[in-house]
């Protein structure tokens, strides 16, 4: 019998049936394109096996004069410097209490109750406590002065603590704990900690219609906690969402090392008219401005979510416009938010929730100009943008986008498959990243039935393929000074570099690559029989280099698949004898060994017509 190549399209085609996709690819997992040929992506490893706290929903990669690589780690509870596989703890102080603080316990129960006048704090902050004497009993000094999470704020002045040792082992009171912590205990509290959820405005007004200064409704808006961040030279510059929630700007001073916290920005020394809410934070690269998007005006403590404001060139902290620096401002008027904004080529795009913008440093008395490219197209959320090959890459709530000085909607083979199984009530989860060694860009986002991102689809710009996949991640950082991406995950806490292995963190990684149905012809009546594969895979690695080749088949459309035979193809396999009949057919590739990687080529199968038996 002839042997037949079986040549597919380069790509996933998941936007019609997996019967019309006939010699397409309908469906993968974990595998990339590249020269048009489908190949396992890389694994990942852990950076260390240190965790953080928290959800991280915000990466940032940089080095000082001296070469010391950080990576700013923003979650919903803290932030964080990663350096060398240790995560230092800067999240910046919101209050100090001095000699105010008192303690009450309970005999039997591991609940303290802290009071502490006017404390500010809300259930999930940080307060590190000092200067306390044991309570007589269990509840000793060493138990008391560390940092505790607070379970449940009780009033304005008391909320509840649970105590525990040094080893972070639950503490029970007993009989004797009858004193109070003495009269020199001290709290700070760290600023406070956002949600991990988001939820979308609600109330009358909410949703297009109604938007605006009267009617609009988003007093219940995004209070999921995300952190933008830049380097502003050596040091950092990191501000969480503000978004209808406690916000603000704050600063880190490389040069006085990681053990040290950082600071609002309107304490750094010469702060003046610093924005102290505002929905994102960036450098700009022309003149060193800072630019907060979405911020307070001036002299208010108002959130104008439509306002841009910016820093006199080369500082940080002076935000007063004057007639002798460039500080200065600019509302725009299309729309109630800004979204989101990406540094682009010589230019700052930025969307809001009706259109796009694009911003430009001009220098002189206006510093930067405004114009409106188009209305319309906006960012599923905030992350959802991508800076890559001179190019913005994004995603909207119903489409692919990307802008080189005009912007163009991608041809995308996977579009109905991503945004009709998407989970629009947690968009604000979805972020890009890009890959810049194999041409890609990632978007991750939750599926449907899920509340948390679970999946992933890849764009190969330079080909123009897509592939999707599964993955939980919920933050990623190209790392330019790492050589390699780093990707947070969400269960895990930790940071993975990706890239670096053929497993996932030291497991096996499954992937796979499923064909649409194949017929003999275009008839589709005659059946196919199938009875021997010539393989050609490329394997690489140290592992057991081998796939399993499915052949699966059905008689009609709508029939389920049945796998008919199944053959494990190694490095040594010259031919492997299968016996399978169908009117369609369908091939799958996959994979599940450590240490291997393989790429596909162009497989033979012999293969003649059939009658039914």
């Amino acid at each position: 019998m002839p042997l037949t190549k079986f040549k597919f399209n380069p790509g996933v085609y998941k936007d019609g049936t997996q019967y019309t996709d006939n010699n397409a690819w309908y469906d993968s997992d974990k595998i990339r394109f590249r020269g048009g040929k489908p190949e396992k992506i890389g694994g990942w490893q852990r950076i260390s096996s240190n965790t953080f706290k928290g959800t991280c929903r915000g990466l940032h990669n940089w080095q000082d004069l001296a070469g010391t690589d950080y990576m700013g780690v923003g979650t919903h509870l803290k932030y964080y410097i990663e350096l060398g596989g240790a995560y230092n703890d800067i999240t910046p102080i919101r209050k100090t209490s001095t000699n105010s603080i008192t303690f009450s316990a309970t005999n039997g129960s591991s609940t303290l109750t802290v009071t502490d006048s006017s404390h500010g704090a809300q259930n999930g902050d940080f307060v590190t406590i000092s200067g306390a004497v044991s309570l007589g009993g269990n509840v000793t000094a060493a138990v008391l002065n560390q940092e505790y999470q607070i379970d449940l704020v009780l009033t304005a002045n008391t909320y509840n603590i649970t105590a525990k040792d040094t080893s972070g082992d639950t503490v029970t009171a007993n009989s004797s704990d009858s004193g109070n912590g003495g009269s020199g205990v001290d709290g700070s509290y760290q600023i406070n900690t956002g949600t991990d959820s988001y939820a979308q405005s609600t109330g009358w007004g909410a949703g297009n219609w109604g938007r605006g200064t009267w009617g609009s409704s988003d007093t219940a808006g995004t209070n999921l906690r995300l952190w933008t961040h830049d380097n502003y030279g050596e040091d950092l510059i990191m501000a969480p969402r503000a978004d209808n929630a406690s916000g603000g700007v704050f600063y880190w001073d490389s040069s006085s090392g990681v053990s040290t916290r950082g600071v609002a920005l309107s304490a750094v020394s010469g702060a003046s008219d610093t924005p102290t809410l505002v929905n994102q934070i960036m450098v700009s690269e022309e003149a060193r401005h800072v630019i907060a998007f979405g911020s307070n005006p001036v002299g208010s403590t108002d959130h104008d979510q439509m306002l841009i404001r910016w820093s006199d060139a080369g500082s940080a902290v002076d935000w007063t416009p004057t007639a002798v620096n460039s500080a200065g401002g600019q509302r725009i008027s299309s729309g109630s938010k800004i979204v989101g904004a990406a540094k682009a080529r010589g230019e700052i795009i930025l969307w809001t929730d009706a259109g796009m913008h694009s911003m430009q440093y001009i220098g002189g008395d206006f510093v930067f100009s405004f114009r409106q490219i188009t209305e319309g197209p906006s960012l599923i959320g905030p992350n959802a943008a991508v800076n890559e090959a001179s190019r913005i890459f994004w995603m909207d709530r119903g489409n692919f986008w990307y802008y080189d000085g005009a912007h163009h909607i991608l041809d995308c083979t996977v579009l109905d498959y991503v945004f009709s199984d998407i989970n629009l009530s947690q968009t604000y989860k979805v972020f890009g990243g890009a890959n810049a060694d194999f041409s890609e860009v990632w978007w991750f986002y939750p599926s449907a039935d899920s509340s948390e991102i679970d999946r992933y689809v890849i764009y190969n710009y330079k080909e123009n393929l897509w592939s999707v996949g599964s993955m939980v991640r919920t933050a990623w950082s190209e790392a330019p000074t790492r050589n390699v991406p780093v990707a947070a995950g969400y269960t895990s806490k930790y940071l993975y570099n990706h890239e670096t292995t053929k497993n996932d963190d030291g497991s096996a990684m499954t992937a796979y690559i499923e064909s649409g149905d194949i017929d003999l012809d275009d008839i589709g009546d005659r059946y196919i029989f199938i009875s021997k594969i010539i393989p050609d895979l490329a394997f690489s690695g140290t592992g057991t280099q081998e796939v399993s080749v499915s052949i699966k088949g059905r008689d009609y459309p709508f029939d389920s698949l049945s796998t008919l035979s199944t053959s494990t193809i190694t490095n040594t396999t010259q031919q492997a004898f299968i016996r399978g009949r169908a009117r369609q057919t369908v091939v799958r590739i996959e994979s599940s060994n450590q240490d291997m990687g393989w790429r596909l080529g162009d497989m033979r199968f012999e293969l003649r017509a059939d009658g039914r038996r």
